[in-house]
């Protein structure tokens, strides 16, 4: 998948790749996964925008990335679930785990790693219609047999594993993208402690 010259998005989400590493093919992917396009979806548990971000996670990326106060507008949410997904993916290694923990958050995906508990069915369905499109396969807990297509992701009853323990190799991250490196900026309020992740080390653009 690539984005069309036409796209009336295309050149936000240049940008966004290009800023956080991310390839652009999987932020179209889970741009149209999450609001099929439209700029003013909001859903029953009140996410916003193209990139469907929660209001609270939404506060915290706007100032964590010197956005703008308006979460509808295409660029800033493009911007703010691009950086998310790179958090995500930075956190806990895989393309399944990334998708899991944007979609239930990354409080319920270690629940899931700590306790084993099964994660959503939206969840599963969102990872197994997803990750493929990521070019990465779908790692489940049931037999292959239980694997079928859905036509809607909210219908799909698969699992997506745990991340490994395998350790990165040095100045990798646990999927092969290059590493961003950790900024000092001033936490959110409310929020954890945790690093920043703005701009690559030098010499190393954007898969």
């Amino acid at each position: 998948m690539r984005v069309a010259a036409g796209d009336s998005y295309a050149a936000h989400i240049a940008e966004a790749s290009q800023r956080f590493g991310i390839p652009q093919e999987w932020i179209v992917a889970v741009k149209r996964a999450e609001s099929n396009d439209d700029a003013r979806a909001v859903s029953s548990a009140g996410a916003l925008g193209l990139m469907q971000i929660l209001p609270k996670t939404w506060a915290e990326l706007r100032a964590r990335y010197g956005l703008g106060s308006d979460p509808f507008d295409p660029r800033d949410n493009i911007i703010a679930g691009t950086a998310y997904l790179r958090e995500m993916l930075d956190r806990y290694g895989t393309v399944p785990a990334m998708l899991a923990a944007y979609n239930a958050g990354p409080a319920r995906y270690e629940e899931y790693l700590a306790t084993g508990r099964s994660l959503p069915v939206e969840t599963r369905a969102y990872v197994a219609l997803l990750a493929p499109a990521l070019g990465s396969a779908v790692p489940f807990d049931e037999p292959r047999t239980a694997l079928w297509q859905p036509t809607d992701w909210r219908e799909a009853p698969l699992f997506v594993a745990r991340a490994g323990d395998r350790p990165p190799a040095a100045g990798r991250s646990p999927t092969g993208l290059p590493p961003l490196v950790p900024v000092q900026t001033n936490s959110v309020a409310g929020s954890q402690a945790t690093p920043i992740f703005l701009t690559r080390r030098a010499g190393e653009g954007p898969q």
